[in-house]
């Protein structure tokens, strides 16, 4: 019956959200208020039955009901209840189901948050986010319905994908959720803004802690992702431009494109609409992943599934949505004239080139992940892009980013002096260049990516700090940074981050060392100043899998520092192998050790590598995204105090 009330309150939910995707908007025509009032109700409804909907599916897994097809499918009484819960998502039909629980969840914070919106644009939006809520509600119904029962029901399931059964990727798809449909929330305000004829500094003052917020979970999600690659798949990888890790990082160039350029419209009513396009794009992009991972026309480990069915149909919504917005864009281009004027040398400028960079970037990455598919359509070859092309084609970009960033950051609005900015950053230029020719004259390779990474990383950590010193007076420093705003230091966090994480991704590429060998247990070998030591391989039982557990010693001059246990496990009701390194975790470097099969000799296959500045890849994401909370947090932001005042100023021009 749990199951029965899920799917009813799904159907339930269908028809509100279709309810909530007219009322509201013929309120808001109309100038009826207590039609506009109904989109917070109805969008409160669409949460508490979604909810519902996700409960009732919840509960199916812990309790490992297998007359429901997809705890069959994907679950199993010896599996830890951990895994149970994160089975929910960790399959098509319930990761779509979690898809329309944020949408919904966000379109209900609209609903409790937007006190401040005008009556008729809050109504518009929620009418929007409940349209997009209406055709993935459509989605999971008619095409991945979850609660299809089983008749008879088996007496177990079949077990979830082993990889999936980690705490690092049991977490990473709800972030990356959150991220990727929170910007629906962007795309949401963009199209009521366009239909309510009104886009100035209160929209983009409205529109920023939104896309702040997907920002940062989605910072969260594709950091988690990483962190699961490099320990988990074996080969101490952290990105492999796989075409769905592809469309999650498209979604975040774009998103942080967004939130730079809302900055220039709430301050100075210039790029309206360019940011009004950027909000349009980057959810675009959102359903351009989910089409890539469910239709199976792209190749991925990711892919969730391979119907052509789905595919149509997501097809379908994302050419609703994405060329709905643009034709309402076009038609509406008379209400986003800019107001504000600015010269070639001013922080305005600074974020049109930063916009310019990371549109470039998200462009470069989409014809690299959609080329093979372009090229099969087209030209009838087949065809792949593997990390050497991508590596050329967006590091340059990411280069030329990371050096304008410090100085636009310190630009004044309107008009300023490069010179003047330029002798506030001497110190933090004479450190970055300092930092980065001491690792040119340390290096033994001829590679210039290790002290360029470097330069750039301490280039952007000592510009982020100038600009804050930059804020206060000589004496004061201390005092003046305590009282700064908070975004003024989200915003040094996260661009110190950034250069953070550039410095670990160049250290890591250009001076780790790899090794590959048998052992035989008591013999050792060394590896970047390091001793490898095999006592010995023990077989070991799991809660639902067999483990194969070496154990490593690792050693340093001579001292032991560390006890390593590497595994290769196998997962019996799935009959799938998994591979668990071995990581002594290091601030400077990580020494990673996998244990691989055995050997005729009676040895065992080991892989070994010395990893630089590993940990400062996740260490920046985890900056960036606290300076992203950081910001949010800021009241400023967070209630769009001063775009309230702007709104009680000027009323809404009719579109009618």
């Amino acid at each position: 019956m749990v199951a029965e009330l899920g799917h009813f309150t799904l159907i339930l939910g269908f028809l509100v959200s279709l309810m909530v995707m007219i009322i509201p908007l013929v309120g808001a025509y109309q100038r009826w208020p207590g039609w506009m009032r109904f989109a917070d109700v109805g969008s409160n409804a669409l949460f508490l039955l979604t909810a519902t909907a996700f409960g009732a599916l919840t509960y199916a897994f812990v309790m490992s009901d297998f007359s429901l097809k997809l705890v069959w499918l994907n679950s199993h009484t010896a599996k830890p209840m951990l895994y149970k819960i994160t089975g929910v998502w960790g399959n098509h039909e319930g990761s779509m189901l979690l898809w329309v629980l944020i949408l919904t969840l966000f379109g209900a914070m609209a609903a409790w948050f937007g006190t401040g919106l005008p009556p008729t644009l809050k109504a518009r939006i929620l009418a929007v986010q409940a349209a997009i809520t209406a055709a993935f509600m459509a989605f999971v119904l008619f095409t991945s319905n979850p609660f299809l029962r089983l008749d008879p029901a088996p007496l177990n399931g079949k077990d979830l994908n082993p990889l999936l059964q980690d705490p690092g990727l049991a977490f990473h798809p709800p972030f990356l959720y959150l991220g990727y449909v929170g910007l629906s929330m962007a795309f949401s305000f963009a199209v009521g803004a366009l239909i309510e004829g009104r886009v100035d500094a209160a929209w983009g003052r409205w529109v920023r802690p939104w896309t702040l917020a997907a920002w940062i979970c989605l910072t969260i999600g594709i950091g988690l992702g990483s962190w699961w690659a490099y320990y988990e798949l074996g080969w101490g990888g952290f990105w492999f431009w796989d075409p769905v890790e592809n469309a999650s990082f498209m979604p975040w160039l774009l998103a942080v494109a967004l939130l730079h350029s809302a900055i220039v419209v709430e301050k100075r009513e210039s790029l309206k609409s360019w940011t009004v396009l950027l909000a349009i794009i980057a959810f675009s992009f959102s359903l351009l992943g989910a089409f890539i991972t469910r239709s199976g026309i792209i190749t991925s480990v990711h892919a969730f599934a391979t119907d052509p069915e789905r595919g149509v149909f997501l097809l379908l919504i994302m050419g609703v949505f994405t060329g709905g917005g643009l034709v309402l864009y076009a038609a509406r281009a008379s209400v986003m004239e800019a107001k504000g004027v600015f010269g070639m040398v001013s922080r305005e400028s600074a974020l049109v080139m930063n916009n310019i960079l990371l549109a470039v970037a998200a462009f470069i990455v989409f014809i690299g992940t959609m080329w093979p598919l372009f090229s099969e359509m087209f030209f009838d070859r087949k065809l792949s892009v593997g990390a050497p092309w991508f590596n050329a084609a967006f590091t340059p970009i990411m280069v030329l980013l990371g050096v304008i960033l410090p100085l636009g950051a310190m630009l004044p609005w309107k008009r300023g002096l490069l010179a003047r900015v330029g002798g506030q950053l001497r110190l933090a230029l004479m450190l970055a260049l300092a930092v980065g020719a001491l690792f040119w004259a340390t290096q033994t390779g001829r590679s210039a990516l290790g002290p360029v990474g470097l330069f750039l990383g301490a280039w952007l950590i000592a510009g982020s700090f100038t600009d804050l010193v930059s804020r206060t007076r000589k004496g004061e420093v201390l005092s003046r940074l305590r009282r700064l705003p908070r975004a003024d230091w989200g915003k040094a966090v996260a661009h110190a981050g950034l250069g953070v994480t550039m410095a670990g991704i160049a250290g890591m590429m250009a001076w780790k060392q790899e090794d590959i060998r048998v052992l035989k247990a008591g013999e050792q070998f060394d590896i970047a100043g390091y001793t490898i030591v095999l006592n010995g391989v023990n077989q070991v039982q799991g809660p639902n899998y067999l483990s194969t557990m070496g154990d490593v010693s690792l050693l340093k001059d001579g001292r032991d520092i560390a006890t390593l246990h590497p595994e290769k496990r196998v997962y019996p009701v799935a009959g799938m192998p998994t591979t668990e390194a071995a990581i002594d975790i290091g601030f400077f470097r990580d020494v990673y050790v996998v244990v691989g099969d055995a050997q005729d000799d009676g040895g065992w296959a080991f892989r070994s590598y010395y990893k630089p500045l590993a940990n400062w890849i996740w260490g920046g994401a985890i900056l960036m995204a606290l300076g992203g909370a950081l910001s949010l947090s800021d009241r400023r932001y967070r209630v769009a105090a001063g775009a309230r005042n702007a709104a009680t100023t000027q009323q809404p021009v009719a579109a009618e």
